[in-house]
């Protein structure tokens, strides 16, 4: 009999640690408690809009943009042009994805710990760093936007979803003090989902098609 071996693991992972018990509390005012870091991360990947207008008053150009934006745009032409992916903008990526990764759990009730900027905490976000030369098509980024459309397509309606199940959850915590476990490894897998293509197609750190899978 063959056995199958398992493939080598995707290069964008997430794993949250389950809490056994939620504080109640904290959960019923979790929407207001959220709000200064969500106001921090807003600030820090917010878009800035900058318009020119003539003499007139009419408006010449307007233009807007954000980090992620910047970041994507960025990375697609050094990868294009040059082949490289340079280390501190990986990093850079790679730590404001983790924080805003915090955030999102925090606000699914997935940990009680409010959100760190620098600390890793419960929530686990791992991406491997790219050899571009080695891994990556240095044509391919501009066309991974349209080829991730079916998980966009699908993830749209898996969002729906899991906020729905966050809302059980909200109840059943404050029933119980404990999050559904299989509610929780939903959202997760949700949540993992959307790293996979995020590292695909917008982090483009990976040629790897994301897998159709919450695992």
């Amino acid at each position: 009999m063959t056995v199958l071996q398992p493939g080598p693991a995707y290069p964008a992972r997430l794993h949250v640690d389950y809490l056994e018990q939620h504080n109640r509390v904290r959960t019923v005012f979790r929407a207001i408690l959220i709000i200064p870091i969500a106001a921090i991360l807003a600030v820090l990947t917010a878009g800035a809009a900058h318009t020119v207008y003539d003499q007139s008053g009419q408006v010449v150009r307007s233009t807007s943009g954000g980090i992620a934006a910047g970041l994507f745009l960025a990375t697609l032409l050094m990868i294009l042009f040059r082949q490289r992916y340079p280390r501190w903008w990986f990093d850079f990526a790679l730590e404001v994805t983790r924080f805003s990764a915090r955030v999102s759990a925090y606000f699914m009730l997935l940990t009680d710990q409010y959100p760190s900027t620098v600390e890793e905490q419960s929530v686990h976000l791992q991406i491997a760093y790219p050899d571009v030369k080695r891994d990556l098509n240095r044509w391919l980024p501009l066309v991974k936007w349209l080829l991730a459309i079916p998980h966009f397509v699908v993830l749209a309606v898996l969002s729906v979803a899991a906020l729905f199940a966050v809302l059980i959850a909200w109840f059943a915590i404050l029933l119980t003090g404990r999050y559904p476990r299989g509610l929780f490894d939903f959202v997760v897998g949700v949540g993992r989902w959307w790293l996979r293509v995020e590292a695909y197609a917008i982090l483009l750190v990976t040629d790897r098609y994301p897998p159709f899978s919450l695992r």
